[in-house]
């Protein structure tokens, strides 16, 4: 079942919204969901850093009052959550910084069922592609899924690993092995040392003996293994940007 998060600073809005969403699935099309309303990005963000909320798509209304859509999705993108983002605005100007942030679709009310339904065909199929990608850990009490670039790094301690995600962390009872066979197939993920698998796409600087993580974290390389590090980082990056 998808977890749609709605966010309008509109009640009106959200309830139509709800009725696009009833009638797209009603239309032959397989989709169990369920909606959580938000009437501002405020809320949004606090459950998604407070609570560890992860929806599985996101339709967000530009124009709030306080944060912005723009201002909201660019924060959850900072968090790591590569989800689909669907923009409602009224007004086409800022269709720009909506792809910056990798929006899905930009659509500009009133609202009609054609357009919705066929950014929704978008966002089902983003949905699906997310999925086959997750990593599935054992957490006390559940499992947890993760999408890979919620993952900023990971730490070995013992026979457990400790994933440090933007906003939290999460303790998972593996060895440093098991964990790296779940990420090594990932091309953003490096191994430093024995006890650190960093996301390369959270790194802002590598230094001689030390790199920064984007959530402020400072992971200091052993002399022995900086040099094998620097190399998978600087091919990684060099590829990237090629």
């Amino acid at each position: 079942m998808y977890s749609i998060a709605i966010c309008d600073d509109d009640e009106k809005q959200l309830d139509q919204i709800e009725e696009f969403l009833a009638r797209y699935g009603a239309c032959g099309r397989t989709l169990e969901y369920v909606t959580e309303r938000f009437d501002s990005a405020e809320a949004l963000l606090l459950r998604v850093q407070k609570e560890g909320y992860m929806p599985d798509a996101l339709i967000l209304d530009i124009f709030m009052s306080g944060k912005s859509g723009i201002e909201a999705a660019e924060e959850v993108r900072r968090m790591g959550l590569d989800v689909p983002i669907v923009f409602l605005t009224t007004s086409p100007e800022y269709a720009l910084q909506a792809y910056e942030v990798d929006a899905v679709q930009y659509l500009v009310k009133p609202l009609n069922c054609k357009r919705f339904f066929h950014a929704m065909d978008t966002v089902i199929g983003q949905i699906g592609k997310n999925k086959e990608s997750q990593i599935i850990v054992k957490v006390a009490g559940g499992i947890r899924r993760f999408q890979p670039n919620e993952i900023v790094y990971c730490e070995s301690q013992k026979n457990y690993q400790i994933l440090y995600l933007a906003a939290k962390e999460c303790k998972v009872r593996m060895t440093a092995g098991k964990l790296w066979e779940l990420l090594e197939g990932l091309r953003q993920f490096g191994r430093c040392g024995r006890s650190y698998i960093l996301n390369m796409n959270h790194i802002v600087s590598v230094e001689r003996e030390e790199i920064v993580m984007d959530n402020g974290s400072k992971i200091y390389i052993p002399r022995n293994k900086a040099a094998e590090f620097k190399k998978v980082y600087f091919s990684y990056y060099f590829d990237f940007l090629s």
